[in-house]
């Protein structure tokens, strides 16, 4: 609790903006009657899945009913902010590794390994990368919903064009160069591969694939021989003209140039797999395939988690919610919505069969050597220096290895301070 005594008096202001309510928590008792939970998140398009989930867990649990509370990515965490000061957040709610260990951090999230324990919750049946994710100091605090992995997604047409056989699970990171350089058409305004600046999709598994690491044992590994080879692969495409630089994704992100047929292969999360799919030249000829292997076969594994405010006055509830989403019913539901792979061991078949052009499965057999997404108490701090620090080599001006050296360096720095927090 003295956490959570020195937040509420302003000491720590300044390394926690998520502030909870100022005052005793006592674990409030359920209202009589039916009880209404409110539930954050962020995504429109996993509203009619978790209508469903929610529904079922109604008929279940008759004396509870769960409202969503639904709001845009761009503004979910300043709201969430504002609402744990103001005591007002929902009683659960979606959390993402960037974030968590901050909220973890400052006892603003309700610990979930007693009630784990007690009530046999299944987490052996999630990945366990991602159940270490949201687990801080020894105490669980979130529970899986969903995962998503990085995939290589081509344009069979543009293939065929050029004449290049389609990639498949024997490609290296010098099959996808060389791809590149034969598929860029200047003619055309046509790219072979798109290496975008992008953290999750393409940097840090480009980082991983050459043997380098992001963050371990609490130290940057930007400064890494092997780390800087990762990011030189991305930015010697560039250079050569093979892929767009970052300026030119100002207007068009990297996905945007793929569905306009600009850009021949691009990495995606699984999670955009329905974007693809309702692009209707894309359902046609576009296919997806394991990321080409450097000196192994790495991908990045996230996904997101259910959590409780440890200010909820209904956390009974919100347990029996929580428990019932970590469940196999709920992850049957929510993949059958075709908009995310649910987390839960055994029930991704129907996420799989809701788009059969797509040859799915290399999204979900990746995960066995999946690399959790890197996140500390702080993530954001050291995450928003790679754009000013790596932006001049990403847009063909060189300078990628000192570049990276100077923002293992700052990363190292505000590590430290991090932990001095």
């Amino acid at each position: 609790m003295r956490r959570r005594t020195l937040l509420c008096s302003g000491l720590a202001a300044a390394s926690a903006p998520v502030l909870a309510a100022c005052s005793d928590d006592g674990g409030g008792a359920d209202s009589g009657g039916r009880t209404t939970l409110s539930y954050g998140m962020w995504d429109p398009a996993q509203v009619p899945g978790m209508e469903q989930v929610i529904a079922a867990f109604q008929q279940e649990h008759p004396d509870i009913r769960v409202r969503i509370e639904l709001t845009p990515w761009a503004s979910y965490w300043t709201t969430l902010k504002t609402s744990m000061r103001g005591g007002t957040a929902p009683d659960v709610f979606w959390m993402n590794a960037v974030n968590f260990q901050l909220y973890a951090a400052h006892d603003v999230l309700e610990p979930l390994s007693e009630h784990i324990a007690r009530d046999r919750t299944p987490v052996d049946r999630h990945p366990e990368q991602l159940v270490r994710l949201y687990s801080y100091d020894g105490t669980q605090y979130g529970l899986p919903k969903d995962f998503d992995t990085i995939g290589l997604w081509y344009n069979k047409a543009l293939f065929d064009k050029a004449g290049i056989k389609y990639p498949d699970t024997s490609w290296t990171l010098d099959d996808l160069r060389d791809a590149a350089a034969e598929l860029t058409n200047p003619r055309e305004r046509v790219h072979g591969f798109c290496s975008e600046m992008h953290r999750q999709i393409v940097l840090y598994p480009a980082i991983h694939a050459a043997g380098g690491h992001v963050l371990r044992d609490g130290k940057s590994g930007f400064g890494d021989e092997r780390t800087v080879e990762g990011l030189r692969f991305l930015t010697d495409m560039i250079d050569r003209g093979w892929s767009p630089p970052q300026s030119a994704m100002v207007e068009n992100v990297g996905r945007v140039r793929f569905w306009s047929e600009k850009t021949a292969m691009v990495n995606d999360l699984s999670a955009m797999a329905g974007q693809m799919y309702a692009v209707p030249a894309l359902k046609d000829h576009a296919g997806v395939t394991v990321l080409p292997k450097g000196r192994e076969h790495t991908t990045v594994i996230h996904g997101l988690a259910n959590v409780i405010s440890a200010k909820s006055d209904k956390k009974a509830a919100a347990w029996k919610f929580v428990h019932f989403m970590a469940g196999r019913r709920a992850a049957e539901i929510q993949a059958k919505s075709g908009v995310t792979i649910s987390s839960h061991e055994g029930t991704q078949d129907a996420w799989l069969k809701s788009m059969p052009e797509f040859d799915l499965q290399h999204f979900i057999d990746m995960e066995k050597y999946g690399v959790p997404y890197p996140s500390s108490k702080n993530t954001a701090v050291w995450e928003n220096l790679q754009y000013p620090l790596l932006g001049a080599a990403f847009s063909g001006k060189g300078g990628i290895e000192g570049a990276a050296r100077t923002l293992g360096e700052q990363m190292d720095r505000a590590l430290k301070e991090e932990r001095k927090a």
